[in-house]
């Protein structure tokens, strides 16, 4: 269990997880070597997960996101190992989540351009033969990126 302190310190590294310990502890009232340790025990925890860059797609040639809905035509366990398998092989689906409702599953995806969307969809997604059907949206303007978790 996190205590007060410890929802501080995840709101911190959230914000900028390249914080030295000096940097957390001054801003969450604890000392460097005190700050350093939970940071630490949070890892070990795995509340902390990981650390990752935050990248600017635009900057590195990714011009379109799509958020792609996929029905299955059946919903059999080998058929939805082998669609997890592929959608870990396709590095432009950055997210990917399963459904209520109509779509099974929702794809969050980055390509260069509308044709290398196209091709991922129509090449690799739809031959799927669990696949029944793909409905794809183009991201015209994020309004908000990825945002802290409310600790």
């Amino acid at each position: 269990m996190q205590d007060a302190i410890d929802r501080k310190i995840l709101a911190q590294l959230q914000h900028n997880a390249m914080m030295t310990a000096q940097e957390l502890g001054d801003h969450v009232g604890l000392s460097a070597s005190q700050a350093a340790r939970r940071r630490q025990r949070l890892e070990e925890q795995g509340i902390i997960e990981g650390y990752r860059a935050r990248i600017a797609p635009e900057r590195v040639g990714l011009g379109v996101q799509a958020f792609v809905q996929v029905q299955m035509g059946n919903h059999d366990p080998a058929g939805a190992q082998s669609f997890r398998h592929l959608l870990e092989s396709l590095p432009e689906v950055v997210n990917a989540w399963t459904l209520t409702g109509e779509a099974d599953y929702l794809l969050r995806i980055w390509c260069a351009d509308l044709a290398a969307l196209n091709t991922l969809i129509h090449a690799r997604i739809l031959p799927h033969a669990a696949v029944s059907r793909v409905q794809s949206q183009i991201v015209m303007d994020q309004l908000k990126q990825a945002a802290a978790l409310p600790v």
